[in-house]
C-alpha cells in the first residue's frame, strides 16, 4: 500500500463537517429562510461529521499499520519578503490520533443532541454551531504550520463564544461567554508573541523548518536581556495554552462556561478545545526539550491546576461543575506530565480522557433530562433504579477517572504519576506529590457525586425549588416528577462512550508509549530527560501493569477516596455539615474559588477601568484633542497672523522690507569673507 495519504480525502475530513454547519446555519435558519427543517439539519450536519470520522479511521489505520504519512502545502496565502504564508497538513500518529478522537467524540455529541435540545427553538443553530466547531478543531490539528494552527486556535475560541452564550437570553450566560472569551485572549497575547518572535528568528512559520533550525534557536539570546530565547517562546506558547487548555491562572473561565447546554460541555470539555494547549505543547516538542526553565514552569503550574482545583470539586453542588473542576484537574495532569518530557503520556491521558469525560458529561445530562431538567445533587437520591444505562455508563466513566486498573484513566494516569516520580527537573518532587494527593482527591469528589445522585434516598420531594413550577430554559416544570430514562439517541451515545473508556488504555499502551506511533511526531532528549526510558524499563504489558497496579500507592489512595466517601454521603450524612463547620474558613475560600475571580474583577479590571480613564482624559482628550488635533489648527491660525500682518498692501513696507534683506545678505557674505 502507498505510503502517502491522499491530499482529497484529507481535504475532505474538516470540510465535511464544515459543508453541514453551512447548510444547517444558513439554510435551517431564519438568516436564510428557514428553507429546511429540523430533520435535514442535524441529519447533513451528522453526515458530515460521519464522514469526517471514517475518512479519520481510515488515515488512523493507514498511519499505524502501513506507516503511510502526508506533509504537504496546499495552497500558498502570500510571501511577505521570505516569510510564506500556507494552508497545508501534517499528518502523523498524533494528528491521526486526535483527528479520530475529535470525530468520534463530535459524532456522539450530535447524535445525543437531537434528544437533548430537541424542544429548544435554536435547534438547527445549535447543529451549526458544534459542527463549525469541529470543523475548527480540525484545522488545528492538521495543520503543518503556525498560521493554519493559529486560525484553528481562535476559531475554536470564537465558535465556543457562541456555544457557551448560546442561551443568550440568560444574563449568566452572556457573563461566562464574555469571560470566557476575554481570558482566553489574555492567553493568546502570550501565544501570538511566541509564534512571533519564533517567525522572527526562525524566518519561517512552518513546523519542519522552524525545528530544524531548533539547535540554532538554543544558542541565541533575547535581545536586551540574558535569557534563552528558546525558553521565552517556549513559555510565551505554554502561556497561550494555559489560557485554552484551563491552567491556573487562566482556568477562571471553564467552571462558568457550563451555562452552555450540556453537549457544549462534552465537546468542549472533553475532546477539544482544552486539549488543543496538550496538543500544541506536545508537537512542539523538539522546542520544548531545549529549556528545562520552560518545562519546570509548565509542570508546576500543571501540578497547582492538578490538585487545587480538585479541592474545589468537592465543595460543588451542580452535577455539571463537579465533572468541568474534574476536567480542570485532568488537565493539570496531563500538563505535568508534558513538563516530565512524557509528551506520548500526556498526549495518551487526552485520548483516555476524552472518552471518559465526554461520556460523564452526557450521562450528567442524561440525568438533568431524567430529572425534569435539575441540577443540584443535593436534591437527587435513588436515580439508579430509574436510569439503568445512564447509571451503569456513569458508574464506568468514574471508575475510569479515579484510575481504577484495567480501565482506560488507571493506564495513563499511572503512568504520569511514574513519569513525573522519574523527573528530575526543578519542581518535580512538589509535582509528584500533588498528583500522588490528586488521586485521593478525584476518588473523593467523583464517588461523592456517584452516590448522591444514584444511590440513597429519593429526595426529590425536598428540593425548595421544585415548588415553584418555574420553567427552565427548555421549557420543562420543574415539579415533583419521577426521574426517566433518558431516549435512545441519549443512550446509545453513553454505551458507545463507555467501550473505549473500558478498554481503550488496555489496547492502545504499548504501541502509544512504548512502540513508535509517535516516532515521527513527539522528539524526547532521554539524555537530558530520561523520563520515558525509565518507565520502558518497568513495562512488561498492560495485564502485569493492571496486576501490579493494586499494589501501588495510586490505587489505595483512590481506593480510600470512595470509601471515605461512601462513609460520609451514605452512613453518616451528618458528618460533611460537622466538617464544613468546623473549616468554615477554608470552605469560603473554596466556595469563593481561592477569590481569584475577585482580584480579576476589583483588582485587574477596575485597575484596567482606571488606567483607561487616564488614557482617556489625559491622552484622548489632552494630548490628542487638545494638543496634537486643537494645537495644531491654533498653531496655524497665530503663524497665519503673524504673516497676515506683513501682507499690508502698501508699496513702502514691501520696499522696507527688500532694504532690509538686501542688508542682511550683505552682511551674511561679508561674514562669510572674514
Amino acid at each position: 500500500m502507498s505510503q502517502t495519504l491522499s491530499a482529497s480525502s484529507l481535504l475532505a475530513v474538516p470540510l465535511a463537517p464544515l459543508a453541514g454547519a453551512l447548510a444547517a446555519g444558513i439554510l435551517g435558519t431564519s438568516f436564510g429562510g428557514n428553507w429546511i427543517g429540523r430533520r435535514l439539519s442535524h441529519t447533513l450536519t451528522i453526515l458530515g461529521v460521519l464522514v469526517a470520522f471514517i475518512i479519520s479511521a481510515m488515515t488512523l489505520k493507514s498511519v499505524a499499520l502501513d506507516g503511510a504519512r502526508f506533509n504537504e502545502t496546499l495552497y500558498t496565502w502570500m510571501v511577505v519578503g521570505g516569510l510564506k504564508m500556507e494552508i497545508g497538513f501534517l499528518v502523523d500518529g498524533l494528528t491521526a490520533m486526535m483527528m479520530c478522537v475529535v470525530t468520534f467524540v463530535s459524532l456522539m455529541v450530535h447524535i445525543y443532541t437531537i434528544g437533548y435540545m430537541e424542544e429548544d427553538e435554536g435547534y438547527n443553530r445549535f447543529f451549526a454551531y458544534i459542527s463549525l466547531f469541529t470543523f475548527s478543531m480540525l484545522m488545528l490539528v492538521m495543520s503543518n504550520n503556525l498560521l493554519q494552527l493559529f486560525f484553528g486556535w481562535e476559531a475554536v475560541g470564537l465558535v465556543s463564544y457562541l456555544l457557551i452564550g448560546f442561551w443568550f437570553n440568560k444574563p449568566s450566560a452572556v457573563f461566562a461567554n464574555m469571560k470566557a472569551f476575554l481570558v482566553n485572549r489574555v492567553g493568546d497575547f502570550g501565544f501570538i508573541l511566541g509564534i512571533g518572535l519564533l517567525a522572527a528568528y526562525a524566518g519561517t512559520l512552518n513546523y519542519g523548518e522552524a525545528f530544524a533550525k531548533a539547535d540554532q534557536l538554543s544558542q541565541l539570546t533575547l535581545p536586551g536581556t540574558g535569557w534563552m530565547l528558546v525558553t521565552v517562546i517556549c513559555i510565551c506558547l505554554f502561556i497561550g495554552a494555559m489560557g485554552k487548555s484551563a491552567q491556573f491562572p487562566l482556568h477562571v473561565w471553564l467552571p462558568d462556561s457550563m451555562e452552555g447546554p450540556t453537549p457544549i460541555s462534552a465537546l468542549i470539555h472533553a475532546a477539544t478545545m482544552v486539549t488543543a494547549g496538550i496538543f500544541m505543547v506536545a508537537r512542539m516538542s523538539p522546542l520544548f526539550e531545549l529549556s528545562d526553565t520552560a518545562l519546570s514552569f509548565i509542570m508546576v503550574i500543571g501540578a497547582i491546576t492538578a490538585l487545587f482545583m480538585g479541592f474545589m470539586g468537592i465543595i460543588q453542588n451542580d452535577i455539571k461543575r463537579v465533572i468541568a473542576y474534574s476536567t480542570l484537574s485532568q488537565l493539570g495532569y496531563m500538563t505535568v506530565a508534558l513538563g516530565a518530557s512524557a509528551y506520548s503520556v500526556a498526549v495518551f491521558h487526552l485520548m483516555t480522557h476524552a472518552f471518559f469525560k465526554a461520556l460523564l458529561f452526557l450521562a450528567a445530562g442524561s440525568v438533568i433530562m431524567g430529572m425534569h431538567h435539575l441540577q443540584d445533587i443535593r436534591w437527587m437520591g435513588g436515580v439508579r433504579k430509574y436510569m439503568p444505562i445512564t447509571w451503569i455508563t456513569f458508574l464506568l466513566g468514574s471508575l475510569a477517572l479515579i484510575g481504577t486498573p484495567l480501565f482506560a484513566g488507571f493506564y495513563s494516569k499511572d503512568s504520569i504519576i511514574e513519569a513525573v516520580h522519574e523527573s528530575h527537573l526543578a519542581g518535580a518532587s512538589f509535582a509528584y506529590y500533588a498528583v500522588l494527593a490528586g488521586v485521593f482527591v478525584t476518588a473523593f469528589y467523583s464517588f461523592r457525586l456517584y452516590f448522591l445522585v444514584f444511590h440513597g434516598k429519593e429526595r426529590f420531594d425536598q428540593n425548595p425549588d421544585a415548588h415553584h413550577d418555574a420553567h427552565d430554559d427548555h421549557g420543562h416544570h420543574g415539579a415533583q416528577q419521577k426521574p426517566h430514562e433518558s431516549p435512545w439517541v441519549v443512550t446509545v451515545p453513553l454505551i458507545l462512550l463507555a467501550i473505549p473508556s473500558v478498554v481503550i488504555g488496555f489496547m492502545t499502551i504499548q504501541p502509544m508509549l512504548f512502540g513508535e506511533f509517535f516516532k515521527d511526531a513527539i522528539f524526547v532528549n532521554l539524555e537530558r530527560h530520561p523520563a520515558m526510558e525509565e518507565l520502558a524499563k518497568i513495562f512488561h504489558g498492560p495485564a502485569q501493569m493492571a496486576l501490579h497496579g493494586l499494589m501501588t500507592a495510586p490505587f489505595w489512595l483512590a481506593l480510600a477516596g470512595v470509601v471515605l466517601s461512601y462513609y460520609m454521603y451514605m452512613v453518616n450524612p451528618a458528618l460533611p455539615a460537622a466538617i464544613k463547620r468546623r473549616v468554615q474558613p477554608i470552605y469560603a475560600l473554596l466556595e469563593n474559588k481561592y477569590y481569584l475571580d475577585w482580584f480579576n474583577e476589583n483588582v485587574l479590571a477596575r485597575g484596567a477601568r482606571g488606567l483607561g480613564t487616564v488614557f482617556w482624559k489625559v491622552g484622548d482628550e489632552k494630548l490628542i484633542d487638545g494638543a496634537v488635533v486643537n494645537g495644531s489648527w491654533k498653531l496655524v491660525g497665530w503663524i497665519s497672523g503673524m504673516v497676515r500682518k506683513l501682507q499690508s498692501g502698501y508699496i513702502y513696507h514691501y520696499a522696507f522690507g527688500m532694504i532690509i534683506g538686501v542688508f542682511v545678505l550683505m552682511t551674511y557674505f561679508v561674514w562669510l569673507k572674514q
